[in-house]
């Protein structure tokens, strides 16, 4: 996976406070991750903090969309992005740190034997996040747990959002 180009997609609604401080956490990790910044019309101009860092480094680029259109919409925008721009492998995370920047280089080297991989905020029954108030550490648990119940899955975070595909499997995916 040496020359593979890597993107990790970070969408944004009001993450001026950050952005700043995330995009360059996440590119120290690896020289081949590029940062695709999705913003859906920020009030608190975190589209304009987004295009200025964009043209400070030619890493990290930006869409902007014209309202708030959801994480899900958002996500596939970056998908059909990476797709259109040549890269072979993708991550998407959270802006606010839910999702640690230094996971990242595990999981890049867990797609060596993957088609995709699941980061997740519980960790060896541990919880990972610590910048979280606690009404939404419980409303994550819990309902991750309820998920489990309901549904059989398997999966611990079932509303985890940092995860990574190669590039043929996105492929194979209807994005519309």
């Amino acid at each position: 996976m040496s020359d593979q180009r890597i993107l990790v997609i970070i969408p944004t609604y009001d993450e001026a406070e950050n952005l700043p401080r995330i995009v360059p956490r996440v590119l120290e990790q690896d020289e081949r991750i590029d940062v695709l910044v999705v913003d859906d019309a920020s009030p608190d101009g975190t589209g304009r903090l987004a295009d200025e860092m964009a043209q400070a480094d030619a890493r990290v680029n930006v869409l902007r969309r014209p309202g708030k259109e959801g994480l899900g919409r958002a996500y596939l925008a970056g998908f059909r992005y990476a797709l259109e721009h040549g890269y072979d492998v993708v991550f998407e995370m959270d802006a606010d740190f839910s999702h640690s920047p230094d996971a990242l280089p595990t999981l890049i080297s867990k797609l060596d034997g993957a088609d995709v991989v699941i980061g997740s905020r519980y960790v060896d029954g541990r919880v990972t996040v610590a910048n979280w108030p606690m009404s939404r550490l419980l409303i994550s648990y819990f309902g991750s747990r309820y998920a489990r119940i309901i549904t059989g899955m398997p999966v611990r975070d079932g509303t985890g959002g940092f995860n990574g595909w190669k590039r043929e499997v996105l492929e194979k995916v209807d994005l519309d």
